[in-house]
């Protein structure tokens, strides 16, 4: 049922999501700036964020801030309590790259320019539905206090739709290698049975 190819395929992909999924993350802290105010810190510092206590006050710029959350006492706690919105863009991207990711298994060769993702509707209710259920936790206060994730800005989601849409991308130029696999051996096993 899972050829050499396709599980090749599938981590390749599974790879790229790891990777965008703890990026993004890693993006909101050190790069980001979304306009909520947050204070962007070092790649060093967010990798070292447990020897954080033993700083001297100057690697703080100047007080780590969020928007609705003060840090001066303890900055450090920037890096536990702080991280609300970096983890909420994580979970953002994850959703929805498994959302597109499901475009893609519209066809395990055929790409999405020829075969449209209308010949399965029932899947695109499906991941309407997700994505609506995603925003309630993300928007409705009492489901983001639960899921202890945090609201979103425009910024931000286009961050997470940059991060989310290469899966397609990526998953078209496999595909291009899937079908020249397929033709491949097909070929071979034409020659074969003349052979024969």
């Amino acid at each position: 049922m899972l050829s050499n190819w396709v599980l090749i395929r599938y981590s390749v992909i599974g790879t790229y999501v790891g990777l965008a999924t703890v990026g993004i993350f890693i993006y909101w802290y050190t790069l980001a700036e979304t306009g909520d105010g947050h204070t962007l810190v070092t790649f060093y510092q967010l990798t070292h964020w447990g020897d954080c206590p033993k700083w001297p006050k100057s690697e703080f710029s100047p007080v780590n801030f969020i928007e609705g959350m003060d840090f001066e006492k303890n900055p450090c706690s920037y890096f536990t309590q702080g991280k609300i919105k970096a983890s909420t863009l994580s979970l953002s991207v994850l959703v929805v790259i498994e959302m597109l990711n499901a475009l893609n298994a519209i066809s395990e060769d055929s790409s999405l320019l020829t075969m449209s993702p209308f010949v399965n509707p029932y899947l695109l209710l499906a991941i309407t539905w997700s994505i609506c259920l995603h925003m309630v936790i993300v928007y409705v206060p009492l489901f983001a206090k639960i899921f202890g994730i945090a609201a979103m800005n425009q910024h931000e989601w286009m961050l997470v739709f940059a991060f989310s849409a290469p899966v397609i991308l990526l998953d078209e130029v496999l595909k291009i290698f899937g079908r020249a696999f397929n033709k491949a051996e097909l070929d071979a096993r034409l020659k074969k049975k003349k052979q024969n």
